[in-house]
């Protein structure tokens, strides 16, 4: 079962979408977008960036965590990742992203 990108809008009205593996688990998740044609849009500059793996840019928090983000090609930011404990979890997230968004279904959820 491939993962599945889901829309959702959230408590301030905008619109979001996440994207998550085949266990369920999100990998990705997006900014607010005003509207949902603006959210789709993000979710196929996923899809045409996470081939691409100098896209990903990866970063270490304060606190000792990782994450990453995943840029479009004008290198603004279109989705990030989570908090991961170590380097090995976050490169794990991003191989997860490069293998889910192509085939990823896309669902709108309330």
């Amino acid at each position: 079962m491939p993962g599945k990108f889901e829309i959702f809008k959230d408590k301030s009205g905008g619109f979001r979408f996440r994207l998550k593996a085949a266990n369920g688990q999100i990998i990705l998740a997006s900014e607010a977008y005003k509207n949902k044609a603006g959210c789709k849009r993000g979710i196929e500059a996923v899809k045409n960036n996470s081939t691409k793996s100098e896209r990903f840019s990866k970063s270490d928090t304060k606190a000792g965590k990782f994450l990453f983000n995943l840029l479009g090609a004008n290198k603004k930011v279109v989705g990030t990742s989570q908090q991961y404990k170590t380097k090995a979890s976050r490169d794990n997230g991003i191989n997860s992203v490069q293998s889910n968004a192509q085939a990823a279904a896309i669902v709108e959820v309330d």
